[in-house]
């Protein structure tokens, strides 16, 4: 088992960075939330020592899960749960949800998705550069989200 907190604080502590990027009294905008969800996944958790057990995942797209068709960017942190006898059980995923008001540009970005995981060796810092040097990233950039949920799913 790694170390760090444990997977029940992960919305806490997601929300606490959330909360912590923003300036008083403003919105949270899309970059801050990017850089708040950046810094929750620097921290380490307690997961188990396997394969791929805590990733990231940046994902964009335009759905209609619970309601009308909105553009949504979903920064998401996936961490493995394994049963006593150490074999998957299921997946944690804390979700940073940002849906936008419908904009042409928006539509035009169709959908995206990158993952990261923390055991391969690759750099979290050249992972996140190279998503925000995307074309996608500008419009991204510079628009503000209608709305921002956190919440937790077992996957």
């Amino acid at each position: 088992m790694r170390v760090g907190p444990a997977i029940d604080e992960a919305v806490g502590l997601l929300e606490g960075e959330l909360r912590s990027g923003r300036a008083s009294g403003a919105g949270l905008g899309t970059e801050d939330a990017w850089l708040a969800f950046l810094r929750f996944g620097r921290r380490p958790f307690a997961v188990p020592d396997v394969p791929d057990a805590d990733g990231l995942l940046f994902q964009y797209g335009t759905h209609a899960f619970d309601g009308p068709a909105t553009f949504t960017l979903d920064l998401t942190r996936q961490f493995e749960v394994c049963d006593d006898d150490g074999d998957h059980d299921h997946y944690v995923q804390v979700h940073c949800e940002l849906r936008y008001a419908p904009v042409p540009a928006l539509d035009a970005l169709g959908s995206f998705e990158s993952w990261f995981f923390h055991d391969t060796g690759d750099d979290l810092d050249a992972w996140a550069r190279g998503l925000t040097e995307r074309p996608a990233w500008a419009v991204l950039g510079a628009l503000g989200p209608a709305e921002v949920r956190v919440y937790r799913e077992q996957a």
